[in-house]
């Protein structure tokens, strides 16, 4: 169901079962929360979802997540160890699965050979609310988590402010292919809102 091209060079689209007989590689693993949101900004645009994503130690825009060592268990056990450093949260208030897994890319373009595997879960809004406030509280925040964003899925009218000036950001590795993939797959966005403000992006 998901997209078997990304956009960012140097990435490739292989299988979960794949990616386990690759030699050499990290394996890093990163998921996008996400929960309706029925608000409305300045009463007037609705926010539909809302979507999280961090601010990382080098100024770069990612997913919660991170390397895992496959020695010590599954990708899905080696991620919720990174959340719970990077966000505070116990397994009763969030436990990603392999059922919330979405796609896997490898990469021989960094310094080191890896393997990026992406999750999506949707969560109610007041399960998003207290991993927003655990994640201020988290070992890792303030160091190599500078803090927790959502994502505008709205663009305002001057046709910029919103997503398009959010995508104007750096990403982490592939992470803007699989915001954008996780927006069109999850239907979050219609084609022609989420077409309208990457070329609106790229215009600035």
């Amino acid at each position: 169901r998901w997209s078997r091209v990304m956009a960012e060079p140097g990435y490739r689209a292989v299988s979960r079962r794949e990616s386990r007989s690759l030699a050499g590689y990290k394996h890093a693993c990163h998921v996008m929360l996400f929960a309706a949101e029925p608000a409305k900004l300045f009463g007037k645009i609705p926010l539909r979802f809302a979507l999280l994503m961090q601010m990382r130690f080098d100024g770069k825009i990612g997913f919660p997540g991170g390397f895992v060592d496959l020695r010590d268990g599954s990708l899905e056990d080696g991620l919720n160890r990174e959340l719970s450093e990077e966000l505070g949260c116990d397994h009763k208030l969030l436990r990603v699965s392999e059922a919330d897994y979405a796609s896997s890319h490898a990469t021989e373009a960094l310094l080191q050979k890896v393997v990026a595997h992406f999750y999506t879960k949707r969560i109610t809004l007041d399960e998003l609310r207290k991993v927003e406030l655990a994640a201020v509280q988290a070992k890792d925040h303030g160091r190599e988590v500078m803090g927790i964003i959502r994502v505008p899925l709205y663009t305002l009218r001057d046709g910029f402010g919103g997503l398009p000036a959010f995508m104007t950001n750096t990403f982490i590795g592939n992470a803007k292919d699989q915001l954008v993939d996780a927006l069109r797959t999850l239907k979050l966005l219609s084609e022609a809102e989420l077409q309208s403000a990457i070329s609106a992006s790229r215009v600035g």
